[in-house]
C-alpha cells in the first residue's frame, strides 16, 4: 500500500487498515471498493461529557455541562461544517486556560473560531438574535439532565 505521506507499506500479510475520513480530501474509487463502510455518528450528549471529563479532568462540571449541550445544539444546526469531539476538547482546553467556569453569550463570540472552521458558521452561531436562543436552550438541556 502507498500512501503519499508514508510511502510503501509491505507486509507477508494482509493488513486491517483502518481509514477514517472527515471529508477533507477525496478517497479514490478503487480504495473505496475495497473498504467496508461504517459511518460513526456524533456521540451522545453523555458520552460526549464522559470523553470531555476524561480529557479535562480539572473542567468545572457546570461547564462541561454547558459546551458539551451547546455543541449538540449546534450539530443540528444547518452549518457548513459541525464542530466535532476534536473541537470540544479544543474549546474545553481553552476556557480552562483562560480560567472560565460558565458559559456566555460574550465568550462564545469571543471563542466561536475554537469550534467553528468557516467564518460564514460563526456569522451564524453568533448573530445577535441567534445566539441567546441557542444559548438558552443548551442551558435549559443542562438543567433538565
Amino acid at each position: 500500500m502507498t500512501i503519499p505521506e508514508l510511502g510503501t507499506i509491505r507486509t507477508d500479510t494482509p493488513p486491517i487498515v483502518v481509514i477514517t475520513s472527515n471529508r477533507t480530501r477525496e478517497i479514490h474509487d478503487a480504495l473505496k471498493r475495497r473498504c467496508v463502510y461504517h459511518w460513526i455518528d456524533y456521540p451522545s450528549f453523555e458520552k460526549e461529557l464522559q470523553i470531555v471529563r476524561v480529557r479535562a479532568p480539572h473542567v468545572q462540571e457546570v461547564l462541561a455541562r454547558q459546551m458539551t449541550a451547546f455543541i449538540g445544539k449546534l450539530r443540528r444546526m444547518e452549518l457548513f461544517k459541525a464542530p466535532g469531539v476534536a473541537e470540544t476538547i479544543d474549546w474545553m482546553t481553552a476556557l480552562i486556560a483562560l480560567d472560565q467556569q460558565v458559559l456566555t453569550e460574550d465568550l462564545i463570540r469571543d471563542t466561536a473560531g475554537m469550534i467553528l472552521k468557516y467564518q460564514d458558521d460563526i456569522e451564524t452561531v453568533t448573530a445577535r438574535d441567534m445566539l441567546p436562543a441557542a444559548l438558552s436552550r443548551a442551558l435549559a438541556a443542562v438543567d433538565s439532565i
